[in-house]
């Protein structure tokens, strides 16, 4: 049985394997390059994005993920994991962090503002209820989070968010306040490019397990046909939340 490997260097590694057991699934904590071997998808976590990034850099682990990313294993990143997986992040501190890329979207550090700032709202998730069930929003967890700016043709935005803000015309460099206007915007909080999916918040951090689910499938999907399937015993993983017959089940060892 395949194993969902954690990033676990800093931040909510522990709340994800804890979701991950809730599906009954099998969370390892990844923290050396030769540990990824072991797993056929990963989760990078939330938490403080520069000081994952020179955890990361310590162990030299950035050339194994970016090789794991490359050879399609499915990867999802919350929060800090987002920013690790953009190809290009703004609003970086002096010096700026190391990337995994991959996500071609363009990412905004701390968008939302600081610890302070941080704040729960719920999110229209159409793909995510559709795939899943339940109800059409998620309880979106926001602390210090990042926001999608752009995203490229093959990125599929599964969730945005509709911010009023202070906003400075984008060509211009002038910061006084008789300068900002009042605007809403719609931020991109939740995406999708093939085997890389990103949120912006923390859904280790709820009672609702959708997300974890809908990974587990693309992770499944992603392995379709090999002998390392990924199923949680008792959790109907189907398409239409119909139990599936056609797919083994594993008995997952429980820390």
């Amino acid at each position: 049985m395949a194993l969902v490997g954690v990033l676990a260097l800093q931040g909510s590694f522990n709340e994800h394997i804890a979701a991950l057991r809730r599906l009954g699934v099998k969370g390892v904590e990844i923290r050396k390059p030769a540990q990824l071997d072991s797993v056929a998808s990963l989760i990078i976590p939330g938490g403080e994005s520069t000081t994952m990034a020179k955890l990361a850099e310590y162990h030299n682990l950035f050339p194994a993920l970016r090789e794991f990313v490359k050879m399609g294993k499915p990867v999802w990143g919350t929060c800090a994991g987002l920013i690790f997986l953009a190809n290009k992040a703004v609003g970086q501190k002096t010096g700026g962090q190391e990337l995994v890329g991959g996500l071609d979207c363009t990412v905004h550090r701390n968008f939302f503002g600081s610890q302070i700032q941080s704040f729960e709202a719920e999110l229209p998730v159409p793909e995510l209820a559709s795939k899943e069930g339940g109800p059409e929003t998620f309880p979106g967890v926001f602390i210090r989070a990042p926001a999608i700016l752009e995203v490229g043709p093959e990125v599929q935005v599964l969730a945005d968010y509709l911010v009023l803000s202070d906003v400075l015309d984008s060509n211009s460099t002038i910061e006084s306040p008789e300068e900002k206007i009042q605007s809403e915007k719609k931020v991109i909080v939740a995406v999708r490019q093939g085997n890389l999916l990103a949120t912006a918040f923390h859904p280790e951090l709820t009672a609702d397990t959708r997300w974890h689910s809908y990974f587990l499938k693309m992770a499944n999907d992603a392995a379709e046909g090999a002998s390392t399937s990924i199923i949680a015993v008792g959790v109907d993983l189907g398409s239409n939340n119909q139990p599936r017959n056609d797919l083994p089940i594993y008995r997952s060892i429980k820390n």
